[in-house]
């Protein structure tokens, strides 16, 4: 690619001084040049917002981009002594920006790469077959086969009405409704309650753009970003699920229609009453597109154009419930700078527990149909973990994506989907297959690498030690249980991880080791008790993340857990969990003083009331974590049953030989000779960490093209 020579150039006074949210600023001759609006190797969509610092206030400098006029505009930052600049038209590929005094030669120059506004910037080729569905959303069929549309801004109010739908839409052209409501922000301005809605196309995604603003006045923008009804805050919400993409998605993440406005369902329409912006998209939706780096990309872009336009958030806070947990916990990790601080709920520490939940939940299911013994609930409960064994009957198979042709609501045409015997080349939806630019493929097969491993797990062993279940049982189960094939079905021989896979899932952080991003944000961890009822939110999962925090990190003080009794409607109280955030938040950005980490900057900011805490559905709040314990007891899962630590982060073990000193009663020679038989190549050894795991690299990038 061929750079053209820089010429456009505009003069003004700048001053020192500068903080990042992305970039380490490039400083030459006193001059300093940072991206704000993202990183400086991920711009998207043409434009960039850049911070300028010169060697004095009075310094007239020159500013030259792209080797042609860009129209950028540079104006006083809110911040003394900064200014800020919007550069427009950038180039497709590399771009050169230099500053200098005016009048001389460059002093400071940064290489940004800007990419186009469909994507992609970090995940890697664009999936296909894929499905457009912008007439899902009203919005007409798409322009393009990127699924674009035109910009759409509508407006809404909130009437007085107390019944019904108070959402009605706003005429900005015509008088005040007379029935029109207001609201208090926090900020403490009581305004007239007018929401403004954004609607339009990023990385093929829909996205949407939620905040107050009364038509007439001026919008927030780079340089004045409270000079409106904005509080400057952001919340970015995230949708539940697990399943293959190959569709835009007929969903914003997290996001719920009213017929009128979109508003967000874990917070009603709290935070846009109390002046937050709310974001989102339909590829941040897991119920979309189960595939993390996607939706770490597309809430990249679709932040990068919020700051571009209206300013760079004083934080912005993740929302969501469930596959929207699994989002928040990785792009934290993974992705540090995108997210301040989370409010997961329903959660699951990443997807890969969950899948490995699910999966060992059919094999238990398989082990007990088929087993010449006779099972009770209590002990199938007791191999599995649970609070009662309908949690595996209900789930077991209720998320199949291990299994290439479970293409429901991907958008896939059915003659297009992958069959073992009709169509080899057709479209997998697997997990995996999913997410097929991190994992690679298989040369063999041509199919995605797959981590899933359960070789050496010896399921029920803590029934086993516990009395619940006898040897006999435990070893025909063990025997039977089997694994899966590359297809998802069932096979007799254990599931054996692509060696390639488990590297990458350690290196590319699908596995949520919590040390890096996540030990910088503060953790609401909010959970409804469901356990006992089947439903797959169990409370075990809030402890999994609180354990890998500690483990990594020496403390899990950055994350509080709320357990809500059931009968509670979450969003009743999650604007209680948001308000917390705000205020912990808020008292890190006022602490000036030095910390040797940010964890300790996390945890040294946690207002004293934010603890954590279980309710009852009469309104009772208990701090007493021993009677929450009581009230809403802790159960487990089949691998935690089989010996693996709650702290762990393996997918497949290392394997030691079989021990008798492992098993409480003593055994017979027969029964080790049974168990050598049952684990021919040894059992989990759960003292060492798992194979090829490591922690993480961040802010990786998969490729653009």
């Amino acid at each position: 690619m061929s750079r053209m020579r820089i010429t456009t150039t505009l003069a003004i006074a700048i001053a020192m001084g500068a903080a990042s949210l992305f970039a380490q600023p490039i400083k030459n001759g006193g001059f300093e040049i940072r991206t704000l609006s993202t990183r400086a190797e991920m711009v998207s969509g043409g434009d960039v917002l850049i911070e300028i610092a010169a060697p004095s206030p009075s310094t007239q400098i020159a500013i030259a981009f792209g080797g042609r006029d860009a129209g950028a505009e540079i104006k006083p930052s809110p911040v003394a002594s900064r200014f800020i600049a919007r550069v427009r038209n950038l180039q497709v590929g590399e771009n050169v920006i230099e500053v200098g005094s005016s009048g001389q030669r460059p002093s400071a120059r940064l290489t940004v790469v800007n990419h186009a506004i469909a994507g992609p910037v970090i995940s890697g080729p664009h999936q296909t077959p894929f499905a457009c569905e912008t007439q899902a959303f009203g919005l007409g069929q798409s322009l393009d086969a990127d699924c674009t549309i035109a910009t759409r801004v509508d407006y809404f109010y909130r009437s007085q009405q107390t019944e019904g739908n108070p959402f009605k839409p706003y005429d900005a052209n015509g008088p005040k409704p007379l029935d029109l409501a207001t609201t208090t922000t926090l900020d403490g301005k009581t305004v007239p309650y007018i929401v403004r809605r954004e609607r339009g196309t990023i990385n093929r995604a829909v996205y949407v753009i939620a905040f107050l603003h009364e038509p007439g006045t001026p919008l927030p923008d780079p340089w004045n970003p409270s000079g409106s009804n904005w509080n400057g805050r952001l919340v970015y919400s995230f949708g539940a699920g697990c399943q293959a993409g190959y569709h835009q998605g007929r969903a914003i993440g997290g996001l719920l229609a009213n017929r009128y406005l979109l508003e967000e369902s874990q917070l009603g329409d709290y935070a846009i009453g109390k002046g937050y912006a709310v974001a989102s998209s339909s590829l941040n939706a897991f119920g979309t597109s189960c595939a993390d780096v996607i939706s770490a990309e597309t809430m990249m872009m679709v932040k990068e154009h919020f700051i571009e336009q209206f300013g760079v958030p004083r934080y912005t806070i993740g929302s969501g419930r469930s596959g929207g947990s699994m989002q928040q916990h990785l792009i934290a990790n993974n992705y540090p700078g995108l997210l301040d601080g989370i409010i997961p709920t329903a959660a699951f520490p990443d997807t890969l527990v969950f899948l490995n939940h699910m999966a060992d939940c059919e094999l238990l299911e398989h082990g007990f149909e088929t087993s010449r013994l006779a099972w009770t609930d209590a002990q199938k409960t007791a191999v599995a973990g649970e609070a009662n064994w309908d949690f595996c009957a209900r789930n077991g198979t209720a998320f199949p994506v291990l299994r290439p042709g479970y293409c429901d609501r991907t958008g896939v045409p059915a003659d297009s989907v992958y069959d073992p015997k009709a169509n080899r080349s057709g479209v997998r939806c697997t997990y995996q297959d999913n997410m097929v630019n991190v994992f690679g493929r298989d040369p063999s097969t041509g199919f995605a690498r797959r981590p899933i491993d359960n070789v050496g797990v010896q399921y029920g062993l803590k029934a086993l030690n516990g009395g619940q279940i006898t040897f006999e049982q435990f070893i025909d189960l063990n025997t039977r249980i089997g694994g899966f094939d590359i297809d998802g079905r069932i096979v007799s021989a254990r599931t054996v991880a692509d060696p390639e896979a488990l590297r990458i899932a350690y290196q590319t952080g699908r596995v949520n080791a919590t040390g890096q991003g996540m030990a910088t944000v503060p953790i609401i961890d909010a959970r409804p008790y469901t356990d006992g009822t089947g439903d797959v939110h169990d409370l075990v999962n809030s402890h999994i993340t609180r354990a890998r925090l500690a483990a990594a990190n020496g403390t899990s003080g950055n994350q509080i857990v709320h357990v809500y009794g059931p009968g509670i409607f979450m969003d009743r109280v999650q604007p209680a969990n948001l308000d917390a955030i705000q205020r912990w938040l808020d008292a890190m950005a006022n602490d000036k003083a030095p910390a040797k980490t940010p964890l300790e900057k996390v945890i040294r900011n946690r207002p004293p009331s934010v603890t954590d805490a279980c309710y009852t559905k009469d309104g009772e709040t208990i701090t007493d974590m021993r009677r929450c314990a009581e009230m809403f007891p802790v159960y487990s899962n089949p691998r935690l049953n089989a010996g693996q630590p709650m702290s762990s982060t393996l997918l497949k073990c290392e394997l030691k030989a079989v021990d008798a000193r492992d098993y409480n009663a003593r055994l017979t020679n027969d029964q080790l000779a049974a168990l050598r038989t049952a684990f021919p190549s040894g059992v989990c050894d759960y003292t060492k960490k798992g194979v090829a795991e490591r922690l993480p690299d961040t802010w990786l990038s998969y490729g653009s093209q």
